[in-house]
């Protein structure tokens, strides 16, 4: 009998301006579900950057919460592992939906652009699954976070996060291969890497269904691979 593929999810809380983009991660585990895949959602046990109310787009003022905390409301109860915990030996490929927060919590690139840094355990987590030449697909603007997580170690790698001039720029001044694609059904492989890139919500008036087509081909592509 085959073994079960366990796929190890990486969020940055819940709410695409202050955490995941919420329509990501579950298009995420809805396709790792429909591929027979079991998944096990992670996120870093910290505060967020801060809280944006998701009426008016503004920060709250004094409020706060916790990454994990907020990332449990997409997984469900008690299903959210703390990345302390998490161990890039249990898992077979890493996914990472986007979301304000992965640019916000998990790195700094919505504040510093190519001048960002990554959470160390972010960073360590992600370099293991293309240490241990594991796939790895990231959405959204999750690839920046890759881009940044592998210019540490003065490696590079081809991805995409839609055709936005001013990110292209900067994932070319991180040293990554940007591939500019038309909208949110494309994505990019980089086969070295074993890394699956889809733009999804980069691309603001994206259809519902066509985010999906590109996160469902991203995550049959990480499958491929395992």
């Amino acid at each position: 009998m085959a073994k079960t593929r366990k796929i190890a999810v990486l969020l940055a809380g819940c709410g695409h301006l202050d955490g995941a983009e919420v329509r990501e991660a579950v298009l995420t585990l809805l396709a790792l579900d429909q591929h027979g895949a079991a998944f096990q959602c992670i996120a870093p046990n910290a505060p967020q950057f801060h809280v944006i109310n998701h009426i008016t787009g503004e920060p709250v003022a004094g409020a706060q919460r916790n990454i994990l905390e907020e990332s449990s409301r997409i997984a469900r109860l008690g299903q959210c592992l703390d990345l302390a915990k998490a161990k890039v030996a249990d898992y077979d490929a890493l996914v990472m939906p986007g979301g304000y927060g992965v640019a916000k919590n998990n790195c700094s690139f919505a504040f510093k652009g190519a001048d960002a840094e990554v959470r160390p355990d972010v960073a360590a987590f992600v370099r293991g699954f293309f240490d241990a030449k594991k796939p790895v697909g990231a959405i959204c603007i999750a690839p920046a976070l890759v881009a940044l997580a592998l210019h540490q170690v003065d490696d590079s790698a081809t991805l995409t996060l839609g055709n936005d001039a001013g990110v292209a720029a900067a994932m070319g001044q991180l040293g990554q291969r940007h591939q500019n694609t038309p909208n949110a059904r494309e994505i990019v492989i980089d086969e070295a890497h074993k890394l699956v890139t889809t733009p999804a919500y980069m691309f603001d008036d994206a259809r519902l269904s066509d985010v999906f087509v590109g996160i469902e081909r991203c995550v049959a592509e990480v499958l491929k691979r395992i």
